[in-house]
């Protein structure tokens, strides 16, 4: 069978399951068009390692292995001809994950203030930052969810997140707080914001996309000293996703501190996650939960040595 055709199944299949692939898939098709002007049928070990490894990243080469050879295990079940290059043909790459810097609401109000001093002045820009870095504080969503939304996501019940990282859809309920907040800025976008569909927009009347949202925010945390210069640690705009899970896990163990796991699973299901041990990478050891987790220990073992 033609190589882009086997790509094209395994493409189809990924997205069967959920999975948008399309990064994934050109690189699969721009594996394929090098195998095929090679002549080679099959996949050959050597040559997957070679293509993945013509990039001048070790991690961005690691990377592309590790999604090439996810085919080549697919087909080798199908056919054994097919070989799959080892795992760590390009170096062991070490997974660590970077801790959060868990803003207070002090420190968020920080950077809403420091948006509103954007240029230029009396746009719509500075009002766009303001509610985009509030919203995704009390949230949670995602940078693509936030640059995503429109008008028509606006709903009495919530904001409706559509086609978001694994191809589904969801409902975001918001606090009366956040709806009021929102509607104030509904007042302004329809005054200065164009005629674009896109919630939110730039004084250029194009919508905040992910890379300028990620640039405005760097800037914003250098400007209130929560980031240093380039290169330096420093908060970032995901560690308000990470902020949300844990206030909301802190919060909801103060009130209801007997069904945790009805807790976890409403929590994952908000952030939109497919799998409920996907949230529990955005939770951090703070003093509250670290407290609940002592309590609990203490009156376990209280109850295993009671006569």
């Amino acid at each position: 069978m033609h190589m882009k055709k086997h790509v094209g199944r395994f493409v189809a299949l990924k997205r069967h399951l959920g999975c948008r692939y399309e990064t994934e898939e050109r690189l699969l098709l721009a594996w394929a068009d090098n195998a095929m002007a090679l002549g080679e049928d099959f996949v050959r070990a050597e040559t997957m390692i070679r293509f993945a490894s013509n990039t001048p990243s070790p991690g961005r080469a690691r990377k592309r292995l590790r999604q090439l050879r996810q085919f080549a295990l697919w087909l080798h079940s199908e056919d054994d001809r097919h070989e799959i290059p080892h795992i760590d043909a390009l170096g062991r790459a070490k997974v660590q994950r970077r801790t959060p810097l868990l803003l207070g609401e002090a420190e968020v109000k920080r950077l809403m203030e420091a948006a509103l001093r954007l240029p230029p002045a009396g746009s719509i820009t500075p009002h766009t930052l303001y509610c985009v870095i509030g919203l995704m504080a009390v949230t949670g969503l995602r940078r693509s969810e936030v640059c995503g939304l429109r008008f028509s996501d606006i709903t009495p019940d919530g904001l409706v997140i559509r086609e978001t990282k694994f191809r589904k859809s969801r409902l975001v309920p918001l606090h009366p707080n956040s709806c009021d907040a929102l509607a104030a800025y509904l007042e302004i976008r329809r005054q200065l914001g164009g005629s674009s569909d896109a919630l939110f927009v730039l004084s250029n009347g194009k919508p905040l996309n992910k890379g300028t949202l990620t640039k405005m925010f760097v800037k914003l945390a250098r400007s209130t000293g929560l980031r240093g210069g380039p290169g330096e640690p420093g908060v970032r705009l995901h560690d308000l996703r990470h902020r949300f899970s844990v206030t909301s896990l802190e919060q909801a163990i103060a009130t209801d501190p007997d069904q945790v796991s009805r807790h976890m699973l409403a929590l994952s299901t908000y952030l939109g996650h497919s799998c409920v041990t996907s949230t529990y990478w955005y939770l951090e050891a703070t003093p509250t939960l670290l407290k609940h987790i002592a309590c609990e220990t203490e009156n376990a073992r209280a109850q295993r040595m009671r006569p």
